[in-house]
């Protein structure tokens, strides 16, 4: 193989222009097209920034010629030659209107034939391409994906250091306190018997450096979770979190929002209008079944449960008797849009978040066409109507159940109509915050109490006194910022003062042993001096995969895991040597073996 010996790179491919026409350039990559016509060859060169075109005459040079007959896909090389003008431009690409003359050709590096076509066209199962992740990342567009990740981490660092935040770095090697998804555990050597915890995320060590005095911190932070996956949802994932101090909810919220705004201009070209849309956790349930609402299009949902409480149907009048609900979705034109097959498909749907099935209703001109129909007095029928504004030609379709079960089958089904009937008009982005969450969510399970976001959340002043008589109707000083029906970030004012902590504690079943034994070293610190503080953090894999446009977060993590937390490419996780295992006092065993 050639080196590099007496050449450097001049430019990169997709930076030239026609501008540099009669310019002497070298440009390396991969071969990207490789094209033999006989007495011309062509091959496309293609590192970060695009492709050139680089043109082989036999006439103008035979050992040269001879060379660029050997290449083919893939294989690393750099060129030295003029920049002239394409006799047949290709406007498709960006250099498409020039081309290289090359004068001299290296071949740095040759390569096998890739297991699949290294191109945006390909079509190969994602457990081909995340085997072999080295290729799949030289597609120009899973580039263009890490590129934008790296400038909207670099506009998020520039502008929350112009607005006064410190960039600090916590530790990855932490102590266990689990409370929510399992911890990742390492064993420690030196401890024997004792292990370290891959932090869920640095929540209790932002809160300290307030306590220090850093008054305002940030960090891209990686965060490790032990749970289930799914497309947008890893084991590690990436953090944008900070924290800071005298604060309450509008100032947190208010410099987010500037950030977020910031993004979008300087990324993506949009302005984004400030302040954004706020609804309470109450209304969002309510109106869109959901705690991050899609509300790019309408589908929203109609509480119809005083107009059956007595109606003839068992299903409807039962369900609200035992102190669930029935609601409805207006479908504008579902007769058209909604086949039998359809509502059948629906029905389906809904069962797969515990609904026991769905109701429908057709608006006709003349008449009513639904199975349940005949449950209802005519007046029963017209309330519906009204109470959900459907018009002829309207299709309702409703479930009956307990509260939660409706609005996780409801909310559900509005993203699935509005993705069927194509309501979402793309490119577009909606964001609004959902604010005034439950402090607390019951564990029927577990039978007591649990924090709806983590145990340092601070409950509203004005709810303080339910926390001993009615845990269940305080609301927490917490908000999450939705973008198009995702979780992008949240956050919470967190508590500061001790006595309210360790009634926190308490409500969520802890002794005060157990309490400190998980979170002495928070209580401690508390009783020297803490400012009110509060702060969030953002998914920043999913906020690039919403800017990008794609469907998983692998496709913008550069070497992600698979469903079952494994990475394809290296093998990880894998077994390791016994004397590895001996040195952490570490012995493996089967489940044969415990049983």
């Amino acid at each position: 193989m050639e080196t590099l010996q007496g050449i450097k790179r001049t430019h990169y491919c997709g930076e030239l222009t026609e501008q540099n026409i009669g310019q002497p350039v070298t440009v390396m990559g991969w071969a990207d097209v490789y094209r033999n016509l006989g007495s011309l060859i062509f091959i496309d060169l293609r590192d970060r920034t695009g492709v050139i075109q680089l043109s082989f005459d036999n006439t103008a040079d035979k050992a040269i010629f001879d060379k660029a007959a050997t290449v083919r896909n893939e294989f690393v090389l750099a060129a030295v030659g003029e920049v002239v003008a394409r006799s047949a431009p290709n406007p498709k690409i960006k250099t498409g209107a020039i081309e290289i003359k090359v004068s001299e050709l290296r071949i740095l590096s040759k390569a096998q034939t890739p297991p699949f076509a290294v191109d945006d066209k390909t079509d190969v199962k994602d457990e081909l391409r995340l085997k072999y992740r080295y290729l799949d990342l030289r597609r120009p567009s899973m580039q263009e994906n890490l590129i934008l990740r790296h400038k909207v981490a670099k506009v998020a660092r520039d502008f929350y250091n112009e607005n006064g935040f410190l960039e600090i770095e916590t530790p990855m090697l932490t102590k266990s306190t689990p409370e929510g998804a399992r911890d990742y555990l390492v064993p420690s050597r030196v401890h024997p018997g004792s292990f370290y915890a891959l932090p869920q995320s640095p929540q209790l060590y932002k809160q300290l450096l307030m306590l220090s005095g850093f008054d305002r911190y940030i960090q891209i932070v990686k965060c490790f979770r032990d749970e289930d996956l799914r497309a947008d949802r890893q084991p590690e994932f990436t953090q944008i979190d900070l924290e800071m101090s005298f604060v309450e909810i509008d100032d947190v919220i208010g410099i987010n929002e500037k950030m977020i705004a910031r993004v979008f201009k300087e990324i993506m070209d949009i302005e984004i209008t400030v302040p954004f849309k706020r609804i309470t956790y109450a209304e969002a349930m309510e109106r869109f079944g959901s705690d991050k609402p899609d509300t790019r299009f309408g589908l929203e949902i109609t509480n119809i449960s005083h107009l059956v409480a007595d109606c003839s149907f068992g299903v409807f009048a039962n369900a609200v008797k035992s102190g669930g609900s029935v609601r409805a979705i207006t479908v504008k034109g579902g007769a058209q849009s909604l086949s039998r097959k359809d509502l059948d498909a629906l029905g389906e749907f809904v069962k797969t978040y515990r609904a026991k099935g769905l109701a429908w209703m057709v608006r006709e001109a003349d008449n009513v066409r639904s199975p349940i129909a005949k449950f209802f007095a005519p007046e029963e029928i017209e309330a519906i109507f009204a109470a959900t504004e459907a018009e002829v030609g309207d299709a309702l379709l409703f479930v009956a159940d307990k509260d939660s079960v409706v609005f996780d089958s409801l909310g559900a089904l509005r993203v699935e109509l509005a993705k069927r009937l194509e309501l979402i008009q793309k490119g577009t982005f909606d964001l609004l915050w959902v604010t005034e969450f439950p402090l607390l969510e019951y564990d029927e399970e577990e039978k007591r109490f649990a924090a709806k976001h983590h145990p340092f959340t601070a409950p509203m002043d004005e709810d303080l006194p339910y926390l001993e008589t009615n845990p269940e109707k305080v609301r927490a000083k917490a908000y999450d910022i939705i973008l198009n029906g995702c979780e992008l970030g949240g956050g919470s004012i967190r508590i500061f003062n001790t006595e309210l902590q360790q009634k926190m504690f308490e409500i969520l079943g802890f002794s005060r042993d157990e309490a400190w034994e998980r979170f002495g070293f928070l209580m401690e610190a508390f009783r020297y001096g803490t400012p009110p503080h509060g702060g969030m953090a953002y998914g920043l894999d999913r906020f690039i995969m919403l800017l990008a446009g794609c469907g998983s977060i692998r496709d913008v993590i550069a070497f992600p895991k698979v469903q079952n937390a494994s990475e394809l490419m290296s093998g990880a996780p894998a077994g390791v040597d016994t004397k590895q295992l001996e040195e952490l006092n570490i012995k493996t065993i089967t489940k044969t073996e415990i049983k």
